[in-house]
């Protein structure tokens, strides 16, 4: 009986918890996460990773033998023609050789096939830091054009209100047509706008939903965003990281290549059976031998030394490039705070002690009904375009932020 209890008290709470996890505020990290977890991007980088590893291990493993097997001097002409068996110097012969790969060739090419596995492991990062940026950009998209939304259906029912109460003054002659008119022309005008915000919303919320899977209609409002110094932007910049990971692997092939100036022995072992006769054991090795290394090799390993410094002049115009974004983003968040500070002060509020102002001479009929409309969509106009800088001024913050390599992060 307390056994069943447990089952039962059990599936209650696993029936539950998709109810408290749905009930769960989709926040901008939450998106996040989510986003990274299903990220096609990053399942294919991984996918490059592993591929990379498995070449790692079999990069310093020496080549496989070779088994030789042939039959020497056998007769061409005469009476003994084709025969494997008449002729004393005739033999069968068997035998295996192996190419011999130095200890030091061995280490060049594990070392290289080891910067190309961390190359492979950036580009998981960089794939997840690509994620995170275009979803937190679609979150705050959403979220805006949500905040936008509730505005416009703010005006919409003033004018609602105004309207009903325009369509009174006029039945009890207190009232004009042109008042009532006005109020219908503005209750057109607001449905309108509200219909266009929402098909704002809606592009947004595929947008968020490309990347998270979900798109709630209700979005709690965002933490303030963490911004990196410059250094650390430009040094986490994943260009920067890309290219700098890439200088390794150009100095590891370089490396290969200047290891190709030594050439590989190859020895080889066989036995050889005679009729009639002692059979042969034979050895040797092979050794080649290299003529003209100035124009082979060393041109080899100069065309491997050329991507180097390809590669650092990469690097250093990817500096660049990174100091100037953040300089430049920096810059925008900067400007974009101090226009929201002013324009809150010197528009917002104003328009809000206005419409306060002009309700209170409606109340006491001091003031006519369409100068309150007018008060009053002033300060949703301007409350809106608060919400477009503070929505530009969030986007700024967003690529400050999720632009560079998350700093711990293991791919």
């Amino acid at each position: 009986m307390f056994s069943f209890s447990l089952q039962r008290v059990a599936a209650l709470v696993a029936a539950a918890l998709p109810l408290v996890a749905s009930a769960a505020p989709f926040t901008l990290d939450a998106a996040l996460d989510l986003a990274v977890q299903r990220s096609e991007a990053a399942r294919s980088a991984r996918a490059g990773r592993a591929s990379a590893s498995e070449a790692a291990r079999a990069s310093a493993q020496p080549p496989d033998p070779m088994l030789r097997a042939g039959v020497d001097n056998l007769p061409a002409t005469g009476a003994d023609r084709l025969n494997s068996s008449r002729d004393s110097m005739t033999m069968k012969r068997l035998g295996i050789s192996q190419e011999w790969l130095s200890a030091d060739k061995r280490a060049a090419r594990q070392a290289a096939a080891d910067a190309e596995v961390s190359r492979e492991s950036i580009a998981i990062r960089v794939a997840e830091a690509e994620t995170r940026l275009q979803t937190a950009l679609a979150y705050i998209d959403a979220y805006f054009a949500g905040e936008s939304l509730k505005l416009a259906r703010l005006t919409e029912h003033h004018v609602h209100e105004e309207g009903a109460a325009a369509r009174a003054r006029l039945s009890s002659s207190t009232g004009s047509s042109q008042e009532a008119l006005a109020m219908d022309a503005a209750r057109g005008i607001a449905e309108d706008d509200t219909a266009e915000v929402r098909q704002q919303q809606s592009a947004a919320s595929v947008a968020l939903r490309r990347w998270t899977g979900q798109s709630p209609e209700e979005l709690p409002a965002m933490a303030s965003i963490p911004i990196p110094s410059e250094a650390e932007f430009v040094a986490n910049h994943p260009s920067f990281v890309s290219i700098e990971r890439g200088i390794e692997v150009a100095k590891q092939a370089a490396a290969v290549a200047s290891s190709e100036r030594r050439p590989n022995w190859t020895w080889e072992v066989s036995y050889g059976q005679r009729t009639g006769y002692a059979d042969m054991l034979s050895f040797g090795v092979s050794i080649p031998i290299p003529i003209a290394r100035e124009q082979r090799q060393d041109r080899e390993t100069a065309s491997k030394l050329a991507l180097v410094d390809k590669a650092e002049a990469e690097l250093a115009e990817a500096s660049r490039m990174a100091t100037a974004e953040y300089q430049s983003l920096a810059s925008d968040a900067q400007r974009l705070g101090e226009r929201i500070e002013r324009y809150r002060q010197g528009v917002v509020a104003p328009a809000a002690q206005r419409t306060a102002a002009a309700l209170g001479g409606y109340r006491s009929n001091q003031t006519a009904l369409t100068a309150l409309f007018e008060a009053r969509h002033a300060e949703v106009d301007a409350q809106r375009k608060l919400l477009g800088l503070q929505r530009e001024l969030a986007r700024a913050q967003a690529q400050l932020a999720f632009k560079p390599l998350a700093t711990g992060a293991q791919p």
